[in-house]
């Protein structure tokens, strides 16, 4: 495939790993990279450490630059906006934000990654002026402006995901008063079930948020053009920020009419990342992606998977000979006091699974009790009735053991029983865990309960 023209549209966790592996596989291909805003390859996962002072430099949060790829060869271009293509013609449309000139530019193999884009929830006072999203490099740097104006004083946050619960403890850690907002019955409805969110609930409210759960919103009230208050069906909220934080969708508007897209507007692609057209790849956010519990496609945002399709998409530009396993949704996130991690089916999820699970829930501790410092960890594990299967865990502690939600998506991604787990070869050392690995007794706890096989004593 050499001196083929590859053309590569989006620099973020998709588009860096295509660029990157055709750099590797392709080196006489020509290179063209497109990114709609100043900047490549942001890393909005690095939002929050940057709003609270962590990470002092907003520069610091990429992992590539204009610079760095143009010194690999790369051609880039930067505030330019991809807004169509001809597959017929082998051509994409752009725009130069700078000039408002337009043109086509053509390729011979094409990568798409346009990402996703905040989801605007269909209220009045969308528009106002001081109703942010948060998402990218230029919404990051708004918000840090807002951290540090000391005229803004409260802050509403309307969902409670991981992007709204980011936000909640940014600005509350600055010392503004915080109000979240969700729909739902309760905060990070779709990534933890009630055991947990019960106890970052708690500590939320310790820590001053005043947490509205099941409320709709039903207006941002404005004064002279900027938000004043967010009024819900059960209340009124003072607000000088507003912020959205309402998930996202896959930006592929400009796509419809082109490429075959699914329902939810994401891309259709094959097991090899390849689209409808002839020599048009897509991977991240806007493409759906196997989930290891259900075998089935699911849209599940995450930079791990983003980067994954990216990997994929450009090994098979030439032909098809590499596929991507299948994901369990695997996150992690802090709290305040609380980290926190889950993958795979949750009660919360289960029914749309269409799978018949149990779960069960176990309090314990990391190491030994009579360790100092030894904390108290919060497990649940959910397998699937039958088959014993194990689809999905949950974890959570002061101490930080989210790494071990790794065993547990490996687990669920090699078909691993609760039994098989149990009597898993895990290490002991009293400084660092118990006789039987907290993992071990969380799947005991499981087959116990799906009766395997007679208990046995841990």
């Amino acid at each position: 495939m050499n001196h083929l023209n590859i053309v590569v549209v989006g620099t973020s966790h998709g588009g860096y790993e295509a660029v990157k592996t055709v750099l590797e596989n392709y080196p006489d291909a020509k290179v063209k990279l497109f990114e709609q805003s100043d900047k490549v390859s942001f890393l909005s996962c690095g939002i929050q450490l940057y709003l609270e002072g962590a990470v002092q430099d907003i520069n610091y949060i990429h992992y590539a630059t204009k610079e760095g790829y143009s010194d690999q060869g790369v051609d880039v271009y930067t505030r330019h906006q991809v807004t169509g293509l001809d597959p017929d013609q082998k051509t994409i449309h752009v725009k130069n934000l700078d000039t408002n000139e337009t043109y086509d530019e053509s390729y011979d193999k094409l990568i798409l990654a346009p990402g996703a884009t905040p989801r605007k929830l269909p209220f009045k006072g969308n528009d106002l002026d001081n109703v942010y999203f948060l998402r990218g490099r230029e919404w990051a740097l708004k918000s840090k402006a807002k951290i540090e104006d000391p005229s803004v004083t409260d802050v509403v946050v309307i969902g409670s995901g991981y992007i709204g619960i980011e936000v909640v403890e940014a600005y509350a850690k600055a010392g503004k008063k915080v109000t979240v907002i969700d729909v739902t019955d309760r905060i990070l409805p779709t990534y933890l079930d009630h055991e947990f969110t019960d106890i970052l609930t708690a500590d939320l409210q310790k820590h001053g948020i005043n947490v509205r759960t099941g409320e709709f919103v039903q207006e941002i009230q404005g004064r002279d053009g900027k938000a004043s208050a967010v009024i819900t069906d059960k209340g009124t909220y003072p607000a000088d920020l507003v912020v959205e934080a309402a998930g996202v969708v896959p930006n592929t508007d400009w796509l419809k009419g082109t490429l075959e897209l699914n329902s939810n507007g994401t891309i259709v692609v094959d097991a090899y990342q390849k689209t409808s057209a002839p020599d048009v790849f897509a991977a991240g956010d806007a493409c759906m992606i196997r989930y290891n519990p259900t075998g089935k496609e699911m849209n599940i945002a995450l930079a791990t998977n983003a980067r994954r399709q990216g990997v994929a998409a450009a090994l098979n530009l030439e032909k098809p000979t590499f596929k991507i396993e299948g994901v369990s949704g695997t996150s992690a996130l802090s709290l305040f006091d609380y980290k926190f991690a889950t993958t795979g089916i949750k009660d919360a999820t289960a029914a749309k699974s269409g799978l018949e699970t149990s779960s069960v829930f176990v309090t314990d501790y990391y190491r030994p009790a009579f360790v100092p410092g030894t904390e108290k960890i919060y497990m649940k594990l959910t397998y699937e009735v039958g088959s014993n299967r194990i689809v999905g865990a949950q974890l959570l502690s002061k101490h930080d053991i989210t790494a071990a939600i790794n065993t547990l998506s490996l687990a669920i991604a090699t078909k691993q029983t609760t039994q098989q787990l149990a009597f898993a070869d895990f290490f002991f050392q009293p400084e660092f865990d118990q006789q039987w690995n907290y993992l071990c007794a969380l799947a005991h706890a499981a087959y116990k309960q799906a009766k395997e096989i007679q208990p046995v004593a841990l």
